[in-house]
């Protein structure tokens, strides 16, 4: 370990391996270290000894479970979106081959006390007990604005300026109901509050145009999933790190940051070894001096289940959103539902992963309104994150520090923070090249 580096990581999390990935195939020299003996981080999918070790010490899972290696339990309830940046990300790097990826079979909202299935074709559309006739003929009307609006046709903008519109007045232009507000709003755009109603409506029509796009990539839902859990993306984004010549070390402690004269990092500390580096890359539980809460906890249940969810055609896997007017909350509930078919639990078995914001003093009383959409319980282990960020962009001491996952059911805002560190380290906006790949060492 004590060699230089132009980078050293911090925590195998996915934000953490893409940013090593992408920087090992531009020629730098990355040193990657986690504590941890697996990798993944806060975005790592557990076996059920280390599930139970982490949320329940002391008791061991029944074996009627079954194998520990049958299970895959992800920390964080995400799909990846067939048309986000993530997807981006992962086809113009290396990363894929390394990857299998199945389609989640459905997407469905809340309302009114049942689910339902958002619609993926007009079919589905027309038969959807979301939407009485005459609201599905003005959320038609809404639909064919948002796929033939075109930004330099004034014609197809019906009026409307989506840099002035509030997506308020873009609701109210198409006579749209509430309850349609919710499920384009929340099980769409993908918004875990209300607050967009009031921001300019652009935003809210590419989220929603990205959707559509998502759903019609593979046609039952706009979300994909990697076999044997989300933990397998850090993991293929370390493989192609180690293809062009990064070091992994897993199980390794860090006891500090080393600083020059003028205050910028100057290499990591573990034990009596020192690796010299000018950049530092890590996730914020490295880093308790330089991260600040955010003000947001988050609450998350991996529930053990021996039945597909009630009311969904018996699907093995799918997202339910429950919008926060729905249940009297500011924030909306996820569940995020998978099956052996994934290889994320043992045949027989689903995994529902419900996940919040926590807004009182009791926070599994807030999730009871998910628990009594998925039937009967084989298990359940609960935990609670704080969600941190950076106090400082990095730039005066050259650590560079990620954001904790939010409670959003995709990986977008992860892409942003990925992004956005990209920027901040190197001084230009990330371009993804495809570039030929490397022979990768026996």
């Amino acid at each position: 370990m004590d060699e230089e580096y132009d980078v050293i990581v911090l925590g195998t999390g996915l934000t953490e391996c893409i940013l090593s990935g992408i920087m090992s195939v531009e020629g730098k020299k990355v040193l990657h270290i986690d504590r941890q003996d697996h990798y993944g981080g806060e975005s790592a999918s557990l076996n059920l000894t280390q599930l139970y070790k982490k949320f329940r010490p002391g008791k061991q899972a029944e074996e009627s479970l079954g194998r520990d290696r049958d299970w895959n339990v992800d920390l964080i309830p995400k799909f990846v979106m067939a048309g986000g940046e993530l997807t981006k990300i992962l086809t113009n790097t290396e990363v894929l081959p390394y990857l299998e990826f199945t389609q989640i079979s459905g997407s469905y909202v809340y309302r009114d006390g049942r689910i339902a299935k958002v619609p993926s074709t007009q079919m589905e559309a027309i038969k959807s007990p979301l939407m009485g006739l005459f609201e599905k003929r003005r959320a038609r009307n809404f639909f064919e604005f948002v796929g033939n609006y075109k930004e330099e046709d004034k014609s197809t903008h019906s009026g409307l300026d989506l840099d002035k519109n509030t997506m308020t007045e873009v609701y109210l232009k198409f006579g749209l109901e509430p309850g349609t507000r919710d499920f384009i709003g929340h099980a769409m755009a993908l918004w875990t509050t209300d607050e967009y109603l009031t921001e300019p409506a652009r935003e809210t029509i590419e989220r929603v145009i990205m959707y559509l796009h998502s759903v019609a990539l593979y046609g039952k839902s706009p979300y994909i999933y990697p076999l044997y859990g989300l933990g397998e993306l850090p993991q293929a984004f370390a493989r192609m790190s180690a293809v062009y010549g990064g070091t992994y070390m897993l199980n390794k402690p860090i006891d500090g940051l080393e600083y020059d004269a003028d205050g910028k990092v100057c290499g990591v500390r573990s034990g009596d070894e020192v690796a010299r580096t000018k950049i530092v890359i890590g996730d914020p539980t490295y880093f308790p001096d330089k991260v600040k809460k955010t003000g947001e906890r988050v609450i998350r249940a991996m529930v053990i289940l021996e039945h597909p969810v009630p009311n969904t055609e018996n699907l093995d896997s799918l997202q339910i959103i429950i919008p926060q007017n729905q249940v009297k909350r500011k924030h909306d509930i996820y569940i995020a539902i998978l099956s052996s078919s994934h290889f994320v639990c043992s045949k027989g078995h689903y995994l529902a992963i419900i996940s919040t914001v926590i807004e009182t003093d009791a926070p599994h009383v807030e999730i009871e309104p998910a628990f009594k959409l998925l039937g009967p319980t084989k298990d359940v282990l609960m935990g609670i994150a704080e969600l941190y960020e950076p106090i400082d962009d990095g730039t005066k001491d050259h650590v560079y520090i990620s954001k904790s996952y939010d409670a959003t059911s995709h990986f977008e805002t992860t892409t942003d923070d990925v992004k956005d560190l990209y920027f901040r380290i190197t001084g230009k906006p990330l371009e993804l090249k495809k570039k030929k790949p490397a022979t990768e060492n026996p």
